[in-house]
């Protein structure tokens, strides 16, 4: 299986250096030369990569091509290519729903969107794919773990919380900021937090099947630390604001 990468940046740079750790099966990895920084650094660290200056040279080389450019490139470059109804395509293209883009691709070619995110590059966190599909299934749970999604509007609610990655790494940033500030090594403080969340963060999954309230109730004492974090946290509003920016983030997804 040969794979093509149209756009090369940080996703594609995660997707590929997780398949490239994984055992899935493929025989070259075309990518494009755009980010050339990225490009170059990929073609070092794996064998089996090969960039072109030509997208059309990428679809033409390959089974599989994943598109991943920003909304505009993609309303701008993808109509110009020719595409074969052999291929798997797959979308990670945020703003660009499955009817533009069987409209852009003018085949009637396996269409799949994907939502991988960076964590994918150790072959961590979910992959929601949409419409389902068992080759991309398979493909996806090698490097992660695939989530099918047969209604497209409904899977525009898992876009929308991808967006908030930043948020969350802020929040280690400013704690961690915090702990310096008080005169806590970087390495120390950094180390702490990003562990300390790691470790909320796994016995949440191994929790995933009972209600989420559950592990904040558990977490409290009366008139413990912990009640008293949520109760500051909650009479500033910091989680409606969390609702908040989702809600804006999936109305910008619904344009």
């Amino acid at each position: 299986m040969k794979l093509g990468f149209i756009g090369t940046g940080k996703i594609t740079s995660s997707v590929i250096s997780g398949i490239c750790s994984s055992k899935i099966n493929y025989k070259k990895i075309f990518i494009s030369s755009r980010n050339s920084l990225i490009a170059k650094g990929l073609k070092k660290k794996f064998k089996k990569i090969f960039i072109e200056r030509d997208n059309q040279k990428i679809v033409d080389n390959c089974d599989w091509v994943f598109l991943a450019v920003t909304p505009i490139v993609g309303k701008k470059i993808i109509k110009n290519l020719r595409f074969r109804p052999s291929q798997t395509i797959i979308s990670f293209i945020s703003t660009i729903n499955l009817s533009e883009l069987r409209k852009m691709i003018k085949v009637k070619a396996d269409l799949v969107r994907a939502i991988p995110l960076p964590p994918i590059s150790i072959k961590k966190g979910p992959v929601p794919i949409c419409p389902p599909n068992k080759k991309v299934k398979n493909f996806f749970n090698k490097i992660g773990s695939t989530i099918e999604i047969k209604n497209e509007k409904l899977s525009i609610n898992f876009w929308s919380t991808s967006g908030m990655m930043a948020s969350y790494y802020e929040i280690l940033n400013v704690m961690s900021t915090w702990l310096i500030k008080k005169g806590i090594k970087r390495s120390d403080a950094q180390k702490y937090i990003t562990t300390l969340f790691l470790a909320l963060s796994e016995d949440a999954v191994v929790n995933s099947k009972k209600d989420i309230r559950h592990l904040v109730k558990e977490s409290q004492t009366p008139k413990g630390l912990n009640e008293q974090g949520l109760r500051e946290m909650s009479k500033r509003g910091a989680y409606k604001s969390v609702v908040n920016a989702l809600n804006r983030i999936y109305k910008r997804l619904n344009k």
